[in-house]
């Protein structure tokens, strides 16, 4: 599905991202983790038109996709939610949901003054499905509440619904858990786990929470100054000397050694 190709991000001196090469498969859920600074999110905004790369490619499906623009990509199926939701404040939720499909007639002044049947019937068919997305993601009881009222975990699954609202063929989720409590982000969890196995969605998911991690994605992606260290099992991830170096700082054999000189 993504084929990330030798991918470089500078800022001035600073090497976000070092050369990433990585693969994401079609209909998986792929988990990307590291330490604080490894490049996870910059690699994130690369890929999803939000950085231009200093060098390197992403392919999407085959198709060269480097450099374009967030709204290309989204026309193509590649969205992007935020670790800070992106909410409407002063709108409902159901009115989050039915203003993300583009192309609506009611954003042409000429259908306004013209068209207003084709309008109210385009508004009655999103409303309709804004209505499932809610209810699919068990949210439906605070459609007609203002978005900017709702729970930090509210508004990541509303983030989730605005991919629903489209024809997503990936989404790439920044910290989903960030300050969610544990019930709603089950819930959460439990969305992904559906789309990806009822609507063939592909997630690449970026989190610290490694038990949510463990749940719902395999493979596992671990970054470090800006490279790909690892990839597998959370298991094997888990038991990755580099790994283990990049999080702790040294080594386990190094530990071991210590343990028996001591």
């Amino acid at each position: 599905m993504i084929q990330v190709e030798n991918l470089h991000k500078h800022f001035g001196g600073f090497h976000a991202v070092d050369g990433a090469t990585l693969h994401i498969a079609e209909k998986s859920i792929t988990g990307l983790i590291g330490p604080n600074g490894a490049g996870k999110t910059t690699l994130f905004n690369v890929i999803a038109g939000v950085l231009k790369p200093t060098s390197g490619k992403v392919l999407m499906a085959g198709e060269d996709i480097t450099g374009l623009e967030p709204h290309e990509l989204f026309d193509k199926g590649l969205l992007r939610t935020f670790q800070i939701a992106h909410e409407f404040a002063s709108m409902t939720v159901r009115e989050n949901l039915m203003m993300v499909p583009p192309g609506q007639s009611g954003e042409n002044l000429w259908s306004t003054w013209f068209h207003r049947a084709r309008i109210a019937q385009e508004e009655a068919t999103l409303r309709r499905k804004a209505d499932e997305v809610l209810e699919f993601l068990t949210i439906d009881h605070i459609a007609d509440e203002k978005a900017g009222n709702i729970s930090g975990g509210q508004k990541k699954l509303l983030e989730l619904g605005r991919t629903m609202m489209t024809d997503a063929r990936i989404v790439f989720l920044d910290e989903v858990g960030a300050g969610v409590n544990r019930t709603l982000l089950n819930t959460i969890a439990d969305a992904i786990v559906r789309l990806n196995q009822e609507r063939g969605y592909t997630f690449v998911v970026i989190e610290h929470d490694m038990d949510f991690i463990g749940r719902i994605c395999d493979p596992v992606i671990c970054m470090a100054e800006g490279k790909v260290l690892a990839e597998g099992s959370l298991d094997e991830i888990k038991a990755n000397e580099q790994v283990i170096e990049a999080y702790l700082g040294t080594g386990l054999k190094n530990k071991v050694t210590a343990g028996a000189g001591a």
